[in-house]
């Protein structure tokens, strides 16, 4: 495994004065894809927002190569794609290969005439090609589909060259076909690519299929391990708390 990415270390961060997420100690290696995974209001999105700086912590520390977040040196070194990235409005005129330009424009060159040189045509083409999507570069993105856009918004993280990739929930409302392609795309990155990924989803099942690592959130870490260690339904109910109704009726039960 490579070397440290993410370092969290005793994280706790509070939305509206209640706390979300507490003690949280976390850490992500190069080329790892790791899955941050649990039920809805678990904290795994202020998680996500806390790595990139949006959101405070109460307590703790976060490093990302070795940086606090929003810090300068982590400049074009993470790619983000938010949960609301693909629903693009209908009357939006780019096509695929336009979202996927904008990956390279920063604030030293956004005032630049001169930004669509040869270099930066070529990393366009690039993470085209990388996100399977050449056949339809010159497509305008309103007539993808939902498993087309996400694929063209993680194209256009990846034009970025970023080496350290987050997702919000990037299978919601996409069909079976569409969350394969995309679950393969995100295991070549990693396997080819060398890129890092940290991805928050509630879809259990992809996760088993494609994540190397899967890490349970609700409020605070109840696991963190090998996808193939991960708890079975009582385990897993006994980790997060939730005792069997049906127990105590059971040993009344007698057999005939």
């Amino acid at each position: 495994m490579g070397k440290p990415i993410l370092d969290v270390c005793d994280l706790s961060v509070s939305r509206s004065g209640k706390i979300i997420i507490k003690d949280v100690c976390l850490t992500i290696n190069e080329g790892e894809f790791v899955a941050i995974v649990g039920p809805n209001g678990s904290g795994k999105s202020t998680f996500l927002l806390a790595i990139l700086g949006l959101l405070k912590p109460r307590t703790g520390t976060i490093e990302i190569y070795g940086h606090p977040p929003m810090s300068r040196k982590l400049h074009r070194k993470i790619g983000w794609v938010s949960q609301a990235a693909s629903y693009l409005p209908k009357d939006v005129k780019l096509t695929v290969r336009e979202l996927v330009r904008l990956g390279t424009l920063h604030r030293g060159n956004m005032f630049d005439w001169a930004w669509l040189d040869t270099g930066r045509e070529e990393k366009v083409t690039q993470a085209i090609r990388m996100a399977g999507l050449e056949a339809l570069q010159n497509t305008p993105v309103a007539r993808l589909s939902g498993g087309q856009r996400q694929r063209a918004v993680i194209a256009r993280a990846l034009a970025t060259e970023s080496d350290f990739i987050l997702l919000d929930e990037p299978l919601v409302g996409i069909d079976r076909d569409s969350r394969n392609a995309l679950l393969k795309l995100l295991d070549r990155l990693c396997h080819e690519q060398g890129k890092t990924i940290l991805m928050v989803s509630h879809d259990f099942t992809a996760m088993f299929q494609s994540a190397h690592r899967i890490v349970f959130l609700e409020e605070t870490i109840r696991f963190d391990g090998p996808t193939e260690t991960f708890p079975n339904l009582d385990e897993l109910a006994d980790l997060r708390g939730i005792e069997n109704v049906h127990r105590e009726h059971m040993e009344d039960f007698v057999w005939e």
